[in-house]
């Protein structure tokens, strides 16, 4: 179809390919924009589609609410109450598309 390397529309610079999962993506490493050929995109989305079905966890028991914290005046929380003191932060899976990215 095109003779050459094809070059970005934003800056001019040479488009770089790269093969992520099967998915060809041409990206430029000036601007960081990303263009994909026809069909490559819905091929993204069944991916992202089909790895967030797998990711969803079946369905937990309910836990008891939360306890509520100590009130003082004005319903404002106790001064040195730390809610969730000492707990680490939930670490988010990465999605199809942030893996693709990366």
């Amino acid at each position: 179809m095109a003779n050459g390397p094809m070059t970005c529309p934003v800056d001019g610079a040479t488009l770089v390919m790269s093969e992520r999962s099967g998915i060809e993506i041409d990206y430029c490493p000036t601007c960081r924009g990303v263009w994909l050929d026809r069909g490559e995109l819905d091929k993204i989305i069944e991916r992202n589609a089909a790895s967030q079905a797998a990711a969803q966890p079946s369905p937990a028991p309910q836990a008891p609410p939360a306890p509520t914290p100590p009130q003082g005046p004005w319903g404002a929380p106790q001064p040195g109450y730390h809610q969730g003191y000492g707990h680490k932060p939930h670490k988010r899976r990465k999605s199809f598309l942030e893996e693709l990215f990366d």
